[in-house]
């Protein structure tokens, strides 16, 4: 065939060049052969071959065990030239069988050559082996070679797109599932963060995390919960104020408009949470995003939306019930003519105090928030001894001590777990290690420990505070007495830890003074 491509001698091809470099990574075309004129002639023909931007590379063996290593050391080869007959009379065709079988790549367009025809019948190889394509060396002229080779690297760019689509859609499944643990808004904002960054592999984007809610009395306002740069890992709910004032503007834009907004830098989510609540996803990048990952950022926002909606409705549940421990509490403490900041202060000693016993945390919380009921049981209990200023005689004492009892009457039904831990704080927290306390004249880890905890903070605070019947102590007195009571009215254990971390106790209570 005159114009064959590998009818050439080598001598008409020897000032072939090498293949130019690239912006953009190269797809890679391996061509096996033992016919050195066959490596130098594909080269030649396809060097100036450009797909979608992208040029091409080429890496050459001349036996089935040399295309084995290539194949060991690439798994990006997009093509592969292989010849039928090398070192073997079937060295080609089994090293087309190891690619599929054994190496489990069935992404690379293999395309078999052959030079002798009748020793690797077409019809059965192709029926046999799982080859994409099979060629007579003589069919080959240059416009052929370049039409196969653009068409097996546009196949292996779609098989490549399929894959990246499959791989994303479970990173997103991943992501998502991730994000679902989550049990409070902050620790979503968190996730959120922490997947996007590893679903797009961004390393110096600005992502935030935002939410907006408008209430009953229509008060909007525009929250982060987490966000990458300045405000790295967010402890706490921000008002827009603290992002950088372009940010905050973009974001309020698509709340107003209640539409998202994508641009070659900026994608900024808007998904609706509910009739009143919404969140928004921004984030920025360096270079644009592809149509795939634009694609798993809209679909992870959506599918987070339902679970950033659950956990806020049962966060302003959950604030709402703290809250509303703080009010009961003060009211009982107002009404016995002492400082309302006693409860906060409790509060806080007993949340130290379970953290450094290493209780389970949402224990250590439940104890914090359900300490301000320690004294409910007050309510039931008459002015006059309240407000007495001198010491109780026997019968005011035998009647205020069943403020315990009344306390957990109160509480004691309730299947919410902080009244119930509540009711075993307002019970309990008046029982002593050596069992003389009252109601019940419990005796050591009989108490259980978030009574023994309140007794602890409650003691030490009100030691700490000046009361109607007695002066403000100093802290050397307090830590003295706390001493002196270890092992009599509080347990060992957590009378040490109170005096090993005295001065963190009189920091916190420092935060809500009398």
């Amino acid at each position: 065939m005159s114009n064959s491509l590998f009818s050439k001698s080598l001598n008409t091809v020897k000032d072939a060049v090498t293949v130019a470099r690239v912006q953009k990574e190269p797809w890679k075309i391996a061509v096996i052969d033992d016919d050195e004129d066959v490596l130098t002639i594909s080269e030649m023909v396809l060097k100036d071959l450009k797909v979608d931007g992208r040029g091409v590379t080429f890496l050459k063996a001349i036996s089935g065990a040399e295309g084995r290593a290539l194949f060991e050391a690439h798994d990006d080869i997009a093509i592969a030239f292989v010849d039928v007959v090398m070192e073997s009379d079937n060295a080609g065709l089994d090293l087309i069988r190891w690619i599929r079988e054994e190496k489990k790549n069935q992404c690379t367009r293999l395309i078999l050559r052959t030079g002798q025809p009748g020793q690797a019948p077409e019809e059965s190889v192709i029926r046999d082996y799982d080859i994409n394509d099979y060629k007579n060396k003589t069919e080959l002229t240059s416009t052929r070679l370049k039409t196969t080779t653009y068409a097996a690297i546009r196949s292996y760019r779609d098989i490549q797109t399929i894959e990246f689509s499959k791989v994303s859609l479970e990173k997103v499944v991943k992501s998502t599932a991730e994000v679902l643990k989550s049990k409070t808004l902050y620790k979503f904002g968190s996730a959120v963060l922490e997947e996007i960054t590893t679903l797009l592999q961004l390393d110096s984007s600005a992502i935030y995390v935002a939410f907006s809610n408008e209430n009953i009395l229509h008060d909007t306002e525009l929250n982060v919960l987490a966000a990458t740069g300045d405000f790295v890992q967010l402890s706490s709910n921000l008002e827009c104020d603290f992002v950088p004032e372009n940010i905050c503007n973009q974001m309020r834009s698509v709340l107003m408009s209640k539409k998202s907004i994508h641009s070659d830098d900026t994608y900024i989510s808007y998904v609706t949470t509910g009739s009143n609540t919404a969140n928004v996803l921004y984030v920025s990048f360096d270079e644009p995003l592809d149509s795939f990952k634009k694609n798993m950022l809209d679909i992870f926002s959506t599918n987070v939306a339902l679970t950033f909606e659950n956990l806020a409705v049962k966060e302003d549940i959950e604030e709402t019930q703290k809250e509303l421990m703080y009010v009961l509490g003060d009211a009982i403490e107002q009404r016995s003519k002492e400082t309302g900041s006693h409860v906060r202060r409790v509060a806080l000693i007993c949340e130290l105090l379970a953290r450094e016993l290493h209780l389970e945390e949402p224990f250590v919380q439940a104890i914090k928030y359900a300490a301000p009921l320690h004294d409910i049981g007050k309510i039931g209990i008459p002015e006059h001894i309240l407000h007495k200023p001198g010491k109780l005689d026997s019968n005011e004492w035998s009647t205020m001590q069943t403020h315990a009892e009344l306390g957990y009457e109160l509480l004691r039904s309730s299947k919410r777990v902080l009244a119930r831990v509540g009711a075993n704080i307002a019970f309990y927290h008046h029982e002593k290690w050596d069992g003389s306390g009252y109601p019940n004249k419990l005796r050591g880890e009989a108490i259980p420990i978030e009574g023994r905890i309140m007794a602890v903070a409650d003691v030490i605070d009100a030691l700490g505070s000046k009361r109607s019947y007695k002066e403000k102590w100093a802290g050397d007195d307090i830590k003295a007495f706390m001493q002196s009571q270890r092992g009599t009215h509080f347990d060992p254990e957590i009378c040490d830890l109170a005096i090993e971390h005295f001065d963190k106790i009189m920091q916190l209570r420092a935060k809500y003074p009398d």
